[in-house]
C-alpha cells in the first residue's frame, strides 16, 4: 500500500474524454505530456503551502490534483509541444509495424 501522503501519478483519462481527433496515439501522447508538465509543476512548487497557515496533509493532496488538472489543461491547449513531437513519432513507429507485417496494405 502506498503512503498517502506521497502524491499519485495523473490518472489516465476515462474513455469518455477522448483527444480531440479521437485517435489513440494522440491521447497517449497528451496524457504522457499531461504527466511530465504535472512533475514539471511539482517540482516549481507549484501549488505549495505560502506561509504559517497552510492546510497541513489535506492541502498537499489537493495540491497534487490541482496540479494534474492544470498539466491536462495545457497539454490539451498545446502544452510544450511534446504531444504532437511524441504523436508524429509513435505514428511513424506504428506505420513502419504494420508494413513490417505479411500481407499488410
Amino acid at each position: 500500500m502506498t503512503d498517502p501522503m506521497t502524491p499519485m501519478m495523473p490518472p489516465t483519462r476515462a474513455p469518455d474524454h477522448p483527444s480531440p481527433d479521437g485517435h489513440p496515439l494522440r491521447q497517449a501522447a497528451l496524457d504522457l505530456e499531461a504527466a511530465f508538465l504535472a512533475e514539471m509543476l511539482k517540482h516549481a512548487r507549484f501549488g505549495a503551502a505560502r506561509g504559517a497557515f497552510g492546510g497541513g496533509a489535506g492541502e498537499n493532496h489537493f495540491a497534487s490534483l490541482m496540479r494534474v488538472e492544470h498539466a491536462r489543461a495545457m497539454a490539451a491547449n498545446g502544452g510544450v509541444g511534446l504531444a504532437e513531437t511524441l504523436f508524429e513519432a509513435l505514428l511513424a513507429r506504428d506505420g513502419a509495424h504494420h508494413t513490417d507485417r505479411p500481407g499488410a496494405p
